[in-house]
């Protein structure tokens, strides 16, 4: 066998496993053998999104599941051989290249996301810096976590489920969600305001949290006197969540 042929034989083989509805089994290899190859390959992917994605998988028929990871393992070209990464391969591939379904609910990009995020956060190998206590909150340098995003969605994701299924859009929803001291994954609902004062955290570059008070006071057209005390309890809550750490 020449390398042309043994590449066009391993070619058929790979299009066979990721279709084999629609693609024909390479010749000379018993059924038996193709039904261990098929099933290996399939269960193994669908095992991991269906972990990754409990929320979203609860929401389809079985046909209908297995069509969507179908179609995943047929047109999209993974570039991380890892398998931890199959769940940020199918939200490339959902994102990027699926083209929506009837039974496909108008949400899948969003809540496939958020349960994604809480999956790269459970595995990240970030840590957080040592808690330090503040004598002074106003003029501490704080930063976000390197365990917590700020997301914004159009619908309510993270209240998605069998029993809530929302048709269209609302209010748009902000959360930050992240990973504590415990190694716990939680998220917290909060306001756009908040979720721009943990922005500005974010990219402070060293800035005292007053000095970010005043820049958002003025985002948002009000004096600083009339939130400054409030927006500082904010900060000492998501401090104390571990939401917002000290920087080094």
């Amino acid at each position: 066998m020449t390398v042309q042929q043994l590449r066009d034989s391993q070619m058929r083989m790979a299009s066979y496993l990721r279709d084999p509805e629609h693609n024909p089994a390479p010749e000379q290899v018993e059924e038996r053998r193709l039904k261990v190859y098929r099933d290996l390959i399939y269960n193994n992917v669908e095992g991991f999104i269906r972990g990754g994605f409990p929320v979203l998988r609860s929401l389809y028929a079985e046909d209908e599941w297995r069509a969507l990871v179908r179609a995943f393992l047929d047109g999209h070209r993974c570039r991380s051989p890892y398998f931890l990464e199959i769940s940020q391969e199918f939200i490339q591939f959902l994102m990027n290249e699926h083209t929506p379904r009837p039974c496909d609910p108008p949400f899948l990009d969003e809540l496939a996301h958020y349960e994604w995020v809480e999956l790269a956060l459970d595995v990240a190998e970030q840590e957080l810096p040592p808690r330090l206590e503040l004598d002074d909150t106003g003029s501490a340098l704080l930063t976000l976590s390197p365990l917590a995003w700020v997301l914004a969605y159009q619908f309510p994701v993270h209240h998605i489920g069998p029993g809530f299924k929302p048709e269209a859009p609302a209010d748009p929803c902000y959360l930050v969600v992240y990973r504590d001291r415990h190694d716990e994954v939680k998220f917290i609902e909060i306001n756009a305001a908040t979720a721009r004062l943990l922005e500005l955290f974010r990219d402070g570059d060293a800035q005292p949290v007053d000095t970010l008070l005043a820049t958002l006071a003025n985002e948002l057209g009000m004096p600083l006197e009339n939130m400054q005390a409030f927006a500082l309890e904010q900060v000492e809550q998501m401090l104390g969540l571990d939401v917002l750490v000290a920087q080094m």
